[in-house]
């Protein structure tokens, strides 16, 4: 299309013309995770970025937290989310909404991939890990403290 729409073709959760990347390379806090930026880094009318991220069995996002608000839907596999203070179980077709300032990490920890998609201000701030400090006086739930991966 001359217009600049496009279709981005997928077959076996990968898409055509999108290149499988590493998920971050400043920090090792995350274990067996990809993702695939879809739309947004290359269209400048969006002022949002759409993205895949596929977590392996046993792997885990990093934990996290930012001022930029950001929405997830789970379209393969489930796994486990801390969200602050709460661990939630994740199943296929779930929606979640990570406000501002949230600590939160995913679990890939039922056996079998966790996929979602993930949307974001284009214009968005980096990631922080939270320090020790952060986590002691957000962080009381015991399950939720014993579930969290910290590797900086």
């Amino acid at each position: 299309m001359s217009n600049g729409s496009k279709v981005v073709k997928s077959s076996d959760f990968t898409w055509q013309g999108v290149d499988r990347k590493v998920y971050k390379t400043d920090t090792q806090n995350f274990k067996d995770i990809h993702r695939y930026s879809l739309l947004g880094d290359d269209i400048k009318e969006l002022n949002i970025q759409t993205r895949y991220f596929e977590i392996q069995p046993g792997g885990y996002s990093s934990l996290e937290l930012h001022r930029h608000p950001h929405s997830v839907v789970i379209i393969r596999g489930s796994g486990t989310l801390v969200l602050g203070n709460e661990l939630h179980d994740l199943d296929l077709h779930d929606v979640i909404y990570i406000s501002p300032e949230t600590i939160h990490q995913f679990h890939a920890d039922k056996n079998e991939e966790l996929g979602f998609i993930c949307v974001v201000d284009r214009y968005r701030d980096r990631p922080k890990i939270p320090d020790d400090l952060t986590i002691k006086e957000r962080i009381t739930n015991k399950k939720v403290l014993d579930k969290i991966q910290k590797k900086c």
